[in-house]
């Protein structure tokens, strides 16, 4: 008990905050809304959810972008990983810095990223211009559209191009710590290259690549600016659906509109759910 004590401020906080929103949410997808006069539960806005085609679209749409986007990034993050530490082992300084170069993403808000992808990868956009004037297209509408897809494309970059850094830099710090005479041995033994990999490297960075891709994964399951700014307006993911549904001048929709939200919250708590119960049973070793 005494080692939850220190804990035990931000527990009641993030309880209290997330739990109690969570809760309110809750109810009110269930019809509750005293303010309306509306006091009697009921699971109707779940049965027109599972009723609705655009539902089971706008779901299967957020399953891909979130999937896509985390599996691309985990391979993206775990090769710049290796090409940063190959760097920091042949000068260290060099490694440094393309580490910090590396990070420069991070701070950015994924809003901000989101219009600078809007404004590089649209068909007027900087690409399309350059494109134009090397003669490659002969107007915007020679560019590919890789905004606005509905296949959710241009959020996919995004989301790529923003979370491979996050990736990257926690295998990095696990392959800071390995023990180098561990490849030393397996390249005595004869391992090649990608031998080594799969064999040796792999399996040790691979907690901190799945611990890594679940944040990933239930960040860009519940990610609203990037789909709202980048992608197309039919199918939509999730959470731009439930931003719709709660800003409808129609009032009755407040229920479908938290009905998507707890769908969210507990589509990203049962990935949490089964990623931590895997691990205590040591399948993720």
């Amino acid at each position: 008990m005494k080692r939850w004590l220190p804990l035990l401020p931000a527990l009641l906080i993030t309880v209290g905050l997330f739990g109690g929103g969570l809760l309110l949410s809750f109810l009110q997808s269930l019809g509750y809304a005293p303010a309306l006069g509306q006091t009697t539960l009921s699971v109707a806005a779940y049965r027109t959810l599972l009723a609705d085609h655009t539902f089971w679209s706008s779901l299967g749409l957020t399953a891909w972008v979130a999937t896509a986007s985390t599996a691309l990034a985990a391979v993206f993050g775990t090769g710049l990983a290796l090409a940063l530490h190959r760097a920091a082992r042949g000068s260290e300084a060099t490694g440094s810095r393309l580490r910090f170069l590396a990070g420069l993403t991070l701070p950015i808000p994924h809003l901000v990223a989101a219009i600078l992808t809007l404004l590089l990868l649209s068909q007027s956009g900087v690409l399309s211009r350059v494109t134009l004037a090397a003669g490659v297209t002969t107007g915007p509408q020679d560019f590919p559209a890789l905004l606005y897809d509905p296949h959710g494309l241009g959020i996919i970059l995004e989301l790529v191009w923003k979370e491979t850094p996050f990736i990257a830099l926690n295998v990095l710090a696990v392959l800071t710590g390995l023990d180098p005479r561990l490849q030393d041995v397996a390249r005595s033994l004869g391992a090649a290259r990608s031998t080594r990999f799969w064999q040796v490297t792999l399996p040790l960075i691979r907690p901190a690549l799945l611990s890594s891709g679940v944040l990933v994964f239930a960040f860009t399951l519940a990610s609203f600016e990037v789909p709202a700014l980048l992608g197309a307006t039919s199918p939509t993911t999730l959470p731009v659906l439930a931003y719709r549904a709660f800003t409808d001048t129609d009032l009755s929709t407040r229920a479908t509109a938290m009905a998507l939200s707890v769908v969210i919250a507990a589509l990203g708590g049962l990935l949490i759910w089964a990623y931590v119960r895997a691990q205590a049973a040591g399948r993720l070793r």
